[in-house]
């Protein structure tokens, strides 16, 4: 299974980004085999608009079942849940963190967004 983490960075010792329509990058991590790939999310932290959308595309083109972020607004929320990927809200810690506390069912799935658009 793919799970995508919003990231500050390339590394899995690297925070979490608290935002996700505008975080960094993201870290896709497979369950399966342990292996991480960071999706850089420059097009994103500068738009003026649609960010939260085009960051779920990118998610979901990724091939995630499942995303870890901070925080998820409303639309963002509604293309990821359109596309069944259950989205988990975790913040604080590294990637590591994050993907330990999803490992041992820490993290409770979200049944909506957590923040207005454009926060």
């Amino acid at each position: 299974m793919k799970i995508a983490i919003s990231s500050e960075g390339k590394e899995l010792t690297d925070k979490m980004d608290t935002r996700f329509g505008r975080a960094k990058g993201f870290i896709i991590y497979d369950t399966e085999s342990g292996r991480a790939d960071y999706i850089d999310n420059k097009q994103n932290l500068e738009s003026a608009q649609g960010a939260g959308i085009q960051s779920a595309r990118t998610v979901i083109d990724a091939g995630a079942e499942a995303l870890i972020s901070g925080n998820v607004g409303p639309k963002a929320f509604a293309t990821l849940n359109s596309a069944k990927i259950d989205i988990y809200l975790f913040n604080g810690g590294s990637i590591n963190d994050a993907i330990t506390a999803y490992k041992d069912g820490k993290l409770q799935k979200s049944t909506d967004a957590n923040v207005e658009g454009h926060w």
